[in-house]
């Protein structure tokens, strides 16, 4: 039985041409690691500043259904001291298309803090559910 080490292979001279070195091919893949982490980093960091967390919450306190044509959403939105919320209040049908849509401003009270609003949306179609899609700062 014989015993082979492993070596590296050895080519006649100047019939394959120069043999490159090993570290700029390293570089490469880690530069641009690093570039597309920045730029996911960044990208992250702005939509969350545009999408992210609010001040404007709102939640839902329930609705009403007075007529075929109308629904009254109630809800309770967190406005800071100074501020104004622009909210958009929506009626779904049944099926969950949307019948009916209205955008309401809501004034902070005095110091900050939640505000109850009865908001009536008028609908195209009898509404089964109101919901509020969002809120966020007024002007």
């Amino acid at each position: 039985m014989s015993e082979t080490h492993a070596t590296a292979p050895v080519f006649p001279p100047g019939r394959y041409g120069r043999r490159r070195e090993g570290g700029r091919r390293r570089l490469l893949p880690i530069v641009a690691t690093v570039i597309f982490g920045v730029g996911i980093t960044g990208l992250t960091y702005a939509y969350y500043e545009k999408y992210g967390q609010t001040d404007y919450t709102a939640d839902i306190i329930g609705w009403n259904i007075p007529s075929d044509t109308e629904m009254v959403v109630e809800f309770r939105v967190r406005v800071p001291s100074g501020g104004a919320a622009m909210c958009m209040v929506r009626a779904r049908d049944y099926d969950g298309f949307e019948v009916g849509r209205q955008a309401v401003t809501v004034r902070a009270p005095e110091g900050g803090g939640a505000v109850e609003v009865r908001q009536p949306v008028t609908t195209g179609s009898k509404a089964s559910v109101g919901d509020v899609m969002g809120c966020r700062a007024a002007g």
